[in-house]
């Protein structure tokens, strides 16, 4: 071992007691402020005095004090002693802030991947965040966020800056036309949707970002959909298809390429191709600008810092934390 850190090693133990006495220059004070006899503390700076090689304490009647050696180490023990605790300090705040909570918004279809993708990057780093969820419409989302509920939101479309609220995007994503898997275009690689104008649709409901983005398709290819079922989620909107009850559009389901629905039982469903230019829908991150807190910022007053760190995480590595998911799905 390297001298310099043998004597560091032995005199670690006593730097508390040193740095004391740097404060009150006095063995009896020291000791009693420490509640150890003055005998340990007499014993501690002869040993310290020992590895420096000078004498700490000197003979003063029948007492002691402190030597000029002493006096002139005391003070950077102390300030040594400072700026360890400083950096304690600076652990102790962190740990403090990834415990807290976070409250996060999302729309049904984010629950399969993308919110969990999140959650585990940023859980990797800061395990003992809690996550608190709340699912939902779009609208009821981004009411949640406005009202102080939610910290942050996932929407598509992507929420719109505001004064008080700001927004980015993550990912853009295809939307499809679901099929039952024994329809007639079944087979085809992409479809318009004039061809499919007198067949029973499945919508979403209103409220929701997917029913926006598809009364827009709709709206650009000059049609009026069949609605036969408006349903609150895209697992039920695709089992309406599967059973042969009309076709919907739907982001792309399951977590790879070549998806298909289960084939047995006359159930099934396949995805095809739209031909617009709208059959894309872009997910983003919202969140408050504004001062105040809801659930998970823990009371009034600035951005909580779990939320912060976890907003920035988001927004600086989101898409390439994301990016083999979206390719999976395109």
């Amino acid at each position: 071992m390297d001298p310099d850190h043998k004597q560091l090693v032995q005199l670690l133990p006593l730097l508390p007691i040193l740095s004391e006495l740097a404060r009150t220059e006095h063995v009896t004070a020291t000791a009693e402020l420490l509640g150890v006899p003055q005998s340990t503390v007499s014993r501690a700076l002869a040993r310290a005095g020992a590895v420096v090689g000078a004498e700490l304490l000197v003979r003063d009647g029948r007492g002691v004090r402190l030597s000029a050696a002493a006096r002139m180490l005391l003070p950077h023990v102390d300030a040594a002693l400072a700026e360890f605790r400083r950096g304690l300090d600076l652990v102790r705040q962190e740990q403090d802030a990834v415990r807290g909570r976070i409250a996060v918004s999302f729309q049904h279809t984010f629950g399969e991947a993308t919110l969990p993708v999140l959650i585990g990057a940023f859980r990797e780093r800061h395990p003992l965040t809690a996550f608190e969820l709340s699912q939902g419409a779009r609208a009821a989302c981004l009411d949640e966020l406005a009202a102080g509920d939610a910290d942050i939101a996932l929407t598509a479309p992507v929420a719109t800056p505001g004064r008080e609220l700001a927004s980015a995007t993550l990912y853009r994503e295809p939307l499809r036309l679901v099929l039952h898997h024994q329809h007639p275009a079944a087979g085809r690689k992409r479809l318009r949707l004039e061809e499919l104008k007198h067949e029973p649709f499945v919508a979403m409901g209103s409220g929701y970002g997917l029913r926006s983005l598809t009364d827009a398709i709709f709206r650009d290819a000059g049609i009026r959909p069949r609605t036969a079922f408006e349903s609150q989620d895209t697992h039920t909107a695709r089992g309406l298809v599967s059973a042969g009850l009309g076709y919907s559009i739907l982001p792309p389901g399951g977590l790879g390429p070549g998806i298909h629905g289960p084939q047995g039982a006359g159930l099934g469903w396949v995805e095809v191709a739209i031909q617009s230019r709208l059959a894309y829908r872009e997910i983003g991150i919202a969140w408050r600008e504004r001062r105040g807190a809801g659930k998970g910022s823990g009371g009034q007053g600035a951005e909580a810092e779990p939320v912060r760190l976890f907003r920035e995480m988001v927004l600086a590595e989101g898409p390439e934390l994301l990016a083999g998911f979206i390719k999976g799905r395109g």
